[in-house]
């Protein structure tokens, strides 16, 4: 098979990865660096299996910034494109993804186009109306940031919104390319809209179970007593289960923010309350941190990094950057250690030195615990309890 892949971020890249084990695979990007990467057999972003993926697989994939060499040809465009969140459309900014499928039907109409970008519900529908094009499907991602390879290549299930002979092709391709035995994964076809609202209602879960074990941790460090214990011991009732129960600043990253918004969005008129309660608890939350940190009356504040997650660089959407806006409004003064930002960061002095950094922070500020803190321990405000992200 011949795939073109739209967007070489953590999805498109991946899904390049894995699929090209197999197939012809072409990455499309505008940004010319990222296509340049792939073209000299070296990763865009950095991230060790990635790395190594390119290192010691003999993959068929190649990279171009020219969309009719890109579409020509292809049996399937998978679209990958950003749909980041608007506020002021209060839903996903899809224009990324409208663009491309209509460059795919306008370069190729024979292909099959399959979304792996996160739309609202109901939008592949309404594509295949506005365009007067049938041959389109959802397919949601589940991928960790960090661990998007390892994610595609051990897939917990696979949805596929649609149940025509290409999709069908489409999920034997996945399975084929990775790890898993066919009998140990469930491959589950629907319609696009139910494949829709099953990647919105996944994240918005996620973060309904990060929020209730953050206002755990709150209840319990107001109160004095011991979260670890507290968790531990809701957490073996296997109904629960031992697992995604570690506190933190809030949920963040590229995906539960947004997902959680537009789900919400999707409820514009049906009556609810979980929905817009977790997102609100999820504000609530930083403003407890917030106001922790200031009782502790420090005259400097120093921000461990900026990343959500131990092994990222990727910092968008962090909690911490709502944490840090908070401080800032009670004129709080912080300095920031940063190894992947140079200079400054908003007006926030950059410390390079980690013990410089130490040295001058009265309290250090850290959402994930990190070995570079051990040795000052009690300098430093985290809620990480379990040391895993």
């Amino acid at each position: 098979m011949r795939i073109t892949v739209v967007g070489i971020g953590y999805v498109g890249l991946s899904l390049s990865l894995v699929l090209s084990q197999e197939h012809q695979v072409l990455a499309l990007d505008i940004d010319i660096d990222k296509v340049n990467s792939i073209n000299d057999k070296k990763t865009p972003i950095k991230n060790e299996a990635i790395e190594n993926f390119f290192l010691s697989k003999n993959l068929n994939l190649s990279a171009t910034t020219d969309k009719k060499s890109a579409y020509s040809g292809s049996d399937f465009v998978i679209v990958s494109t950003p749909t980041n969140y608007s506020s002021k459309k209060e839903s996903f900014d899809t224009l990324s993804v409208e663009n491309t499928i209509e460059d795919s039907i306008n370069y190729n109409p024979n292909a099959t186009i399959v979304i792996k970008s996160t739309v609202p519900i109901g939008f592949t529908d309404r594509m295949k109306k506005k365009f007067n094009f049938k041959n389109i499907f959802f397919s949601p991602e589940f991928l960790r940031e960090g661990n998007a390879l390892l994610d595609n290549l051990k897939p917990t299930r696979i949805i596929i919104g649609d149940k025509s002979k290409n999709s069908i092709t489409f999920s034997e391709m996945l399975l084929s390319c990775s790890n898993v035995q066919r009998d140990n994964l469930e491959i589950l076809f629907m319609t696009s809209k139910e494949a829709e609202a099953v990647k919105l209602f996944s994240n918005t879960y996620l973060a309904m179970r990060v929020s209730f074990f953050n206002e755990l941790d709150t209840f319990a460090e107001v109160n004095k007593l011991n979260s670890k214990s507290i968790i531990n011991g809701v957490s073996t009732d296997p109904r629960i289960g031992n697992y995604y129960n570690n506190p933190s600043f809030g949920y963040g990253g590229y995906c539960l923010p947004k997902d959680t918004k537009q789900l919400l969005n999707n409820y514009e008129n049906i009556l609810n309350d979980l929905i817009k309660a977790i997102i609100q608890s999820n504000q609530t939350r930083k403003k407890f941190i917030a106001n922790s940190i200031i009782a502790k009356s420090p005259k400097t504040v120093g921000i461990h990094r900026l990343t959500m997650k131990k092994d990222s660089n990727n910092f968008r959407e962090s909690a911490i950057l709502d944490v840090i806006d908070l401080l800032r409004k009670r004129e709080v003064k912080i300095i920031l250690y940063e190894p992947i930002i140079e200079a400054s960061f908003n007006g926030i002095k950059i410390i390079k030195d980690l013990n410089e950094f130490i040295s001058l922070a009265d309290i250090i500020v850290s959402n994930r615990f990190s070995k570079d803190l051990e040795l000052i321990n009690n300098k430093v405000y985290c809620r990480d309890i379990f040391y895993i992200d």
